[in-house]
């Protein structure tokens, strides 16, 4: 198993894991390797270090607060958010149900007590969701990866 820290053209950062370089060549060359975050098919390799799992004695381990002193990375802190965003993501996924392409009109009905509230996501154009916005209907646009919605292996 060949685990590359991968990185799109617009600066998020994740892991992939694969069988082989000719494994990962493959899918990329087939836009199977997407961004999690944006859906952005322009994956590069990162520099990343392998790991090794050696056995280190547990009195090799730097204390607990020792490492809490450390400053956190900006590239640290950056993975940090991205990963909220991802769980935070799957979330709403998990508890909204996706009415697609029928957004406007569902929201629209639910409001006006035609039919009952619930959680939905869909899509809408910019002119729907400011038309609702308008009618004082509570829009919120969330752009989702495809990547997302399913689970990352």
């Amino acid at each position: 198993m060949k685990v590359l820290d991968l990185g799109c053209q617009h600066g998020h950062i994740f892991e992939g894991w694969f069988a082989s370089e000719d494994d990962f060549q493959s899918q990329k060359e087939r836009a199977l390797v997407l961004c999690p975050m944006c859906g952005d098919a322009s994956i590069a390799k990162r520099l990343s270090a392998p790991r090794l799992n050696l056995g280190a004695p547990a009195s090799a381990a730097r204390p607990a607060a020792e490492a809490a002193s450390l400053p956190t990375p900006p590239q640290a802190s950056r993975q940090a958010m991205q990963a909220a965003w991802l769980r935070m993501s799957r979330e709403l996924i998990a508890r909204t149900e996706d009415v697609g392409e029928r957004f406007a009109d569902e929201a629209r009905r639910m409001h006006h007590g035609e039919i009952e509230s619930r959680a939905i996501r869909g899509q809408a154009s910019a002119q729907d969701a400011v038309a609702l916005l308008e009618e004082g209907i509570g829009v919120l646009p969330l752009p989702l990866a495809d990547g997302a919605k399913e689970t990352l292996q």
